[in-house]
């Protein structure tokens, strides 16, 4: 036997380690993918039901855009995901072939191993409505204008809080930093959409 082909008795465990990390680098990515899905689906509708609110008092007019929010935005992340993940899946289709063709083999491509489109896309919707679901939840049974308001944001607080400790986890970041970032950059978007609303309606008279 040649020392080529000479194997050491830990190479056996040392393979199976690097494919037990890359298996759990393959899942902490789409989990790291479907906590921030959530965390779109959760400013956008939040922000978009305190902007709606800062103009219109009523509560069903409220509630109607965070639906059409979770809606317009669950369509618009699988749609976005589709494509991005198809053309991805083409490049690394195209790219075997090269690399069988210069290999002088016949091409024989395990599909399997190819990013799918459709599990990207439905992934992404399905994390983007989770997200949204907080503050619709959290508003839908209130009648009380303030109360509404302050609720919708406590909620989406919590929860900010929640998946950013999460993707500071999976993303095995300093989760302190992580989260805040992921908390204030939540109420930034919530204060500047109510701000921007306050504004159009001075402006407008709506």
């Amino acid at each position: 036997m040649s020392l080529e082909e000479t194997k050491l008795p830990g190479d056996g465990v040392l393979e199976a380690k690097e494919k037990e990390e890359f298996d759990y680098s393959q899942r902490s990515q789409w989990l790291r993918a479907a906590v921030l899905g959530a965390n779109d689906g959760l400013v956008s509708t939040a922000s978009l039901m305190v902007g709606v609110g800062a103009v219109k008092k009523d509560d069903k007019a409220m509630l109607l855009s965070g639906i059409a929010g979770l809606f317009a935005g669950a369509c618009s992340m699988a749609i976005g995901e589709f494509v991005s993940v198809y053309s991805q899946r083409d490049i690394e289709l195209a790219q075997m072939k090269r690399e069988s063709r210069l290999e002088g083999g016949s091409i024989n491509i395990d599909r399997s191993q190819l990013p799918n489109p459709i599990q990207a896309a439905g992934a992404s919707a399905l994390a983007f409505g989770v997200g949204a679901m907080v503050p619709l939840l959290a508003a839908g049974f209130l009648s009380s204008y303030k109360v509404r308001l302050g609720v919708v944001s406590i909620a989406a607080t919590m929860a900010l809080f929640v998946f950013g400790w999460i993707g500071a986890v999976l993303g095995r970041t300093p989760v302190a930093s992580s989260t805040m970032r992921v908390v204030v950059g939540g109420w930034m978007a919530m204060m500047v959409t109510f701000g921007l609303m306050k504004a159009v309606a001075g402006v407008g008279g709506f």
